[in-house]
Parts: C-alpha cells; structure tokens; sequence
C-alpha cells in the first residue's frame, strides 16, 4: 500500500482508493482526500453521473482541446484545481448537457453538480460576476480570491 492511499473493495468488481495529499496553502485550508472509484462493471453513463457528483468542479473533455486549457487557466486563477477528465469521441454524448447544449459537447464544465456548459458558459458566468462565488459555494477554491 501507498502511503496515504486506502484501499477498498466494491461490488462488481471494482476498487475505491482515496488519496490523501497533504497541502496547505498558508491560509491553513487543507481540501478533503480526493477518492478515485474504478468499478469495471459499471457503464459510461453512470462513471460520469459518479465523476460529477463526487467532484466540486469537473471539466470533461476530448484529447489536446486548447478551449478545455482556457478553462483550467481561468478556473486555476480563481484558485480552484479543477479535476479533468478526458473521453473518447463515443463517450461525449454520455455527458448530461441536453439542457444547456443540445446534442452535448465537449468540453463540459460542472460545479457542483450542475451542467455549466461550455467555455462561453463558464466566461459568461465570470463576466457575470457570479462564478466566484460559485467556486466559494461548492468549496472548490484553494484560496482566497480578491475582488
């Protein structure tokens, strides 16, 4: 065993390890374990449900996509460190995105569960002024930005 990975066993076939990476940032907030589930037995759709609930800020994306950069550069200058998950042309339209962009895309940004949408999505919501405070919400932001 790592040091600082717990190991243990689900159903179907499948591991939970939850990584446990000490950090502070000098504000002494330290962020929860990040947990990687691989369960073999589950289906694409549902590996995506669990990425997104487990995850304050998740951006799903195809391989070498410069607008998936931007949205880590923006997000990573608001102080969060956004998980990213890239996925295969038949995986995109797994992503739950009818509702904001119809026949879904990638990249896809989520925080806290809900569909953001795209890279113009996630500007707009910076223009807006609101995605800041979204960042805060969902406690996804490793320090304190200023306004």
């Amino acid at each position: 065993m790592i040091q600082g990975v717990r190991e243990s066993c689900l159903g179907g076939g499948g591991l939970r390890f939850e990584l446990s990476i000490p950090f502070n940032n000098g504000t002494g907030i330290v962020p929860p374990p990040t947990a990687l589930t691989i369960d073999v037995a589950e289906t694409v759709e549902n590996k995506i449900q669990r990425l997104i609930q487990e995850n304050p800020v998740i951006i799903f994306s195809k391989s070498s996509c410069c607008m998936c950069h931007v949205m880590k550069r923006l997000l990573s200058n608001l102080g969060c460190t956004p998980t990213v998950i890239e996925l295969e042309d038949d995986e995109i339209s797994a992503l739950p995105m009818e509702d904001v962009v119809p026949g879904g895309a990638a990249p896809a940004v989520f925080i806290g569960g809900e569909c953001i949408g795209g890279l113009e999505s996630l500007m707009a919501l910076h223009l807006s002024g609101n995605l800041v405070l979204k960042l805060a919400q969902v406690g996804a932001r490793n320090f304190l930005y200023k306004f």
